[in-house]
């Protein structure tokens, strides 16, 4: 047996473990990134999902019978005049501006929502009169958007949403 020994073996086993260690911490940060990334898609997903609720309810309200008088208040506009639209100046966080989606009336369990789905309604001025495809039909009809807006698990993940429903 030789008597020198250089310690080749103890350098040659320390880069091994070093490049173990590389591996296993790049492993773990892409774990860890896709984890991330797997729960921003289902706070996305939760948020679209509220808005989705959110603007059948408000197309629910317009099937009703009678409506409330959209004089600004609860959630209910007349068409904004301004340059920009009305949901970009609506203070979404003020319960009297907006009409907020409610489990028990509107038919929905929506569970890890940061909060509930709000939404408004705006009376269009444009006022539809003319046949319809069916000869000898009329019907009148007046144009509402209504605008909903959800938000997932945090508050960051917001989804805004809009139709056109004529009633």
């Amino acid at each position: 047996m030789d008597a020198q020994q250089k310690g080749a073996v103890l350098i040659v086993s320390i880069i091994v473990l070093l490049v173990l260690t590389l591996i296993s911490v790049t492993a773990m940060q892409t774990t860890s990134l896709e984890e991330k990334m797997a729960g921003n898609m289902r706070n996305k997903n939760l948020a679209f999902q509220a808005a989705e609720a959110s603007l059948r309810a408000g197309e629910g309200y317009l099937s009703g019978a009678t409506l409330d008088s959209f004089d600004g208040t609860n959630g209910l506009y007349q068409p904004y005049t301004g340059s920009e639209q009305r949901w970009e100046i609506v203070d979404w966080y003020t319960p009297a501006n907006v009409r907020t989606y409610d489990e028990d009336l509107d038919g929905g369990d929506l569970n890890d929502l940061a909060s509930m789905p709000t939404y408004i309604i705006e009376e269009l001025s444009v006022e539809e009169t003319g046949g319809s495809l069916e000869a000898g039909t009329v019907h009148d009809g007046k144009l509402y958007r209504v605008t909903s807006r959800g938000v997932g698990g945090t508050a960051n993940a917001m989804v805004m949403l809009q139709s056109v429903f004529r009633r």
